[in-house]
């Protein structure tokens, strides 16, 4: 596939460092040079130096010829024109990255599509959402969903309740056969393992699972974490992530949003009409005990500083709020994170990233996303006739070390791999795997 990035700051150089390695025909398009020198460093991709909104530049890239424009630029209007203009210019598909709320409306979605946009991203929306998934699935440091929940792929903090402690993978295997789960990568401090039956649980292993639809509530009950129930709830930060995620949440639990600014205050307090707004600065500890901390099940921090977010979920940690989740958007900070005692992040940029893949159509890839901190990549594909995947069960397959196949959904139902696994065509199959076994992993679904 031809692809256009328009833009190289950290969802281009993220979305052009997922897909370089994937053996697409990437450009990227970008007016500063510094940008263009860490994409060449880091990536296989054509970059060029100007504006995404000069036909010049759109033709230099060969815009005629290309399936997919993404423009993802700090500048909405610049993106909204540049995939205008690449759209009249013979582009096939175009994405823009935009600012504000309202343009990405159900009721302004024909509108943009009639001009040449064929979708806009909207990345504090993605952010909000990823927010109250984590929250609605409260034991769960990550959440990622296939094929509308039939599949989901949770992570679970291993603390000292866990029934599963100092177990092998197959002793846990055998004492809870019954449950329709399957453990895909275990993440222990910096490294990120995908497990054999010998590897045994440590305490603090992140440990990622695929389950059915039907076996998250019981993997949940499994963790020991099943009496978590988040029903107060502290936000700081007013900005366009804590303002939606107060708005999708306020109308099932209790919410105090903190924000720094008073005219911002003042019309949070108008807009959401069951949330508590309160003037004040979030760094300060003697502000967050008189408004009650110690008696949150979880606090929420997602100002535009990542220093402050981190800082004040570690606070609200140690004294004793159960649930954590911090915006990080400087990326060298995530895995960090992992390690110091933060439950969840978000990273809006990566989020974006994650969900312009969607639009990336290889022959056989449905989607592809990458878990913030961890090292490893999950696949989705369809199994297309005469693909190796199908020449027998699974433990017959000799499937990549590194990899390893998590569940698949057939006839619209989610199911667990196992060795006696046969694959059908039209299979869509969900793998976990490090980044040096993709090429090897595709093979199998060529």
């Amino acid at each position: 596939m031809k692809i256009i990035i328009a833009g190289a700051g950290e969802v281009g150089y993220h979305l052009a460092k997922q897909l370089s390695s994937e053996a697409h025909d990437i450009s990227v398009i970008d007016i500063d040079p510094a940008h263009l020198d860490r994409t060449n460093s880091t990536t296989d991709v054509m970059t060029i130096l100007g504006s995404s909104t000069s036909i010049r530049i759109l033709e230099k890239a060969k815009v005629e010829k290309t399936d997919l424009v993404v423009a993802v630029t700090s500048s909405e209007s610049v993106n909204i024109n540049t995939a205008i203009i690449a759209k009249k210019l013979g582009a096939q598909k175009t994405i823009a990255r935009v600012s504000s709320a309202e343009y990405v409306s159900e009721d302004y979605r024909q509108m943009f599509k009639s001009i040449g946009i064929d979708h806009l991203i909207y990345p504090e929306e993605l952010a909000a959402f990823e927010v109250v998934k984590l929250i609605e699935r409260a034991a769960a440091t990550d959440v990622l969903e296939f094929e509308d929940g039939r599949l989901s792929l949770i992570g679970i903090k291993l603390d000292k309740s866990v029934p599963v402690l100092r177990m092998s993978m197959k002793e846990a295997s055998e004492k809870f056969g019954s449950t329709e789960f399957r453990i895909v990568a275990i993440h222990r401090g910096m490294k990120t393992i995908i497990p054999s039956g010998e590897d045994i649980f440590l305490p603090n292993d992140q440990v990622f699972v695929i389950t059915t639809h039907e076996g998250v509530d019981e993997m949940i009950k499994l963790s020991g974490k099943e009496d978590t129930k988040l029903q107060n709830i502290m936000i700081l930060g007013g900005g366009k992530i804590g303002r939606k995620t107060a708005k999708l949440l306020e109308n099932v639990v209790n919410i105090k949003l903190i924000e720094s600014d008073s005219d911002k205050t003042a019309d949070l307090a108008d807009y959401l009409q069951r949330t508590l707004v309160i003037h004040g600065d979030g760094r300060d500890i003697d502000l967050l005990a008189q408004e009650g901390i110690i008696d949150m099940d979880a606090f929420i921090a997602v100002t535009n500083d990542a220093e402050t977010n981190i800082i004040t979920c570690l606070m609200a940690k140690h004294l004793g709020v159960s649930k954590t989740i911090a915006q990080v958007d400087n990326v060298d900070y995530i895995p960090l994170t992992q390690t110091i005692g933060l439950d969840s992040l978000i990273n809006q940029k990566l989020i974006t990233a994650n969900n312009i893949t969607r639009f990336i159509r290889k022959a056989d890839i449905v989607s592809l996303a990458t878990l913030q901190g961890i090292d490893a990549e999950v696949l989705e594909y369809v199994v297309k006739p005469k693909s190796q995947i199908l020449k027998g069960p699974v433990s017959t397959l000799k499937f990549p070390g590194n990899s390893i196949l998590g569940g698949y959904v057939r006839d619209n139902t989610g199911h667990i791999v196992k060795g006696d696994t046969v694959f059908k065509v039209d299979d869509k199959v969900v793998v976990f795997t490090l980044p040096d076994a993709i090429s090897k992993v595709e093979k199998f679904f060529s």
